[in-house]
């Protein structure tokens, strides 16, 4: 594949999905920012996946900011 061609891109691709830093994830979950880094450093860790870029930069991918979220949906018909 030539530098010039379109790439395909994927949901699950870590280099080219979205990403979201632990302040924008809180955001979307409505949660403090210090509810995602206590996921995140619980042990057993509770949140999503994530990336640690640096010592000071932590991003989340899209798809598994989803795929957690979707193992954390209860039906309400078999939650009794």
């Amino acid at each position: 594949m030539s530098a010039a061609e379109p790439q395909e891109r994927h949901d699950d691709d870590i280099l080219h999905g979205d990403r979201y830093t632990t302040e924008e994830l809180a955001q979307i979950l409505g949660v403090d920012p210090s509810t995602v880094r206590r996921w995140r450093t619980a042990s057993p860790a509770q949140g999503p996946q994530f990336l640690r870029l640096s010592s000071r930069l932590t991003v989340y991918s899209g798809h598994d900011v989803r795929r957690w979220l979707e193992s954390r949906r209860v039906d309400p018909r078999r939650a009794a």
